[in-house]
């Protein structure tokens, strides 16, 4: 059974040709690896998906730059004009999202396998609670989406498709946005069943990147909601 490597180990996990060589899996080499059975020797170069997926593998694509589409299409309206319907474009959007959330989980897992584990998560009471804790979290994300649905879960306000009013009903009445939490639960009981310290790592910088993001969108979302209440009681 291997032992972290302490600082090495954090310093292999955090060089790039890891997160891409992580990133990769099956799909390709490390950069700066040879391919092997090819001609040249040459060293073969990164891949579009490498470089994609490590960059996305804590959040990247998937969080804060997508609020950033997101927000242009709330001022300007052209990825609505576009697709010629704020629904499509939302769709196309959220599906964007959906699929580099999976990609993400890829790279993660990836990259909790390609290191060693701790030796005092692995046992059977760390796998366990590890476990109650991922059911925890897809508990969160699951009625968070059954709440939201599609278009709320992936900003369907910022096309201006709002609710009548913000959702209230569980999970919003136990937790504030219970869908980054329970991702984030997820991670973690993840991470504590594959006893890895490497997951741990990464589950805190997916909490972080979740952490700005929230930032970001709580201010924005209440501002949407606080106008369309202007414009209602106007409208009476």
């Amino acid at each position: 059974m291997k032992k972290f490597r302490g600082v090495r180990g954090l310093r292999t996990l955090l060089t790039p040709e890891f997160r891409v060589g992580a990133a990769l899996g099956p799909w390709g080499v490390r950069a700066g690896e040879k391919e092997s059975g090819g001609s040249s020797g040459k060293p073969r170069d990164e891949t579009v998906m490498g470089r994609v997926a490590g960059y996305d593998c804590c959040g990247g694509f998937g969080n804060v730059d997508i609020y950033q589409v997101a927000r242009l299409e709330h001022k300007t309206r052209k990825l609505s004009q576009a697709f010629g319907s704020p629904y499509v474009a939302c769709y196309c959007l959220g599906t964007i999202v959906l699929l580099l959330n999976f990609l993400r989980s890829h790279c993660f897992t990836q990259a909790m396998l390609r290191q060693p584990k701790m030796e005092g998560l692995d046992c059977k009471e760390a796998y366990y609670l590890g476990l109650i804790i991922l059911g925890i979290g897809i508990v969160f994300v699951l009625s968070s989406f059954h709440a939201l649905g599609f278009i709320g879960t992936y900003l369907g306000d910022y096309f201006g498709i709002l609710k009548e009013a913000r959702v209230t009903k569980f999970p919003f009445n136990v937790l504030d946005n219970p869908m980054y939490w329970g991702s984030t639960a997820n991670y973690l009981g993840w991470s504590i069943m594959n006893a890895s310290p490497t997951g741990l790592l990464l589950t805190i910088i997916v909490a972080l990147t979740y952490t700005v993001a929230i930032v970001f969108e709580e201010p924005f979302t209440e501002e949407i909601y606080r106008q369309k209440a202007l414009k209602s009681q106007k409208n009476k």
